[in-house]
């Protein structure tokens, strides 16, 4: 693996690492949101929703939208939701102490 990649990947995963933002991209998977229906959905207060809406655009992972005097936030990397969800996949079978080959059956079920 060449060092640059090596080094994206791993501001990548830091950028992943907040549950925070782990929270709101879940969210904006299934729709854009404003700042305020995070807010709700996530039970957060709104700076830190906000900051952490800021950092995932700074990365250009998230973008906004602006309709009528509403700001809303969406996803622009499709390859960053392909990311969770093969950790989550990992994650269910670490947790259930599943080996990887007993996970797979289950999937295939």
């Amino acid at each position: 693996m060449k060092e640059e990649i090596q080094r994206e990947l791993s501001h990548i995963f830091k950028l992943l690492s907040s549950e925070k933002r782990l929270a709101i991209l879940m969210r904006l998977e299934e729709k854009p949101y404003s700042v305020s229906e995070l807010i709700e959905a996530l039970q957060m207060e709104q700076s830190a929703v906000s900051h952490q809406l800021q950092k995932l655009r700074e990365e250009q992972v998230v973008a906004v939208e602006k309709v009528g005097r509403t700001v809303y936030y969406h996803l622009t990397d499709s390859h960053i939701i392909d990311l969770l969800t093969n950790a989550e996949k990992h994650v269910e079978h670490v947790v259930n102490h599943e080996s990887h080959e007993d996970w797979l059956k289950r999937e295939k079920e």
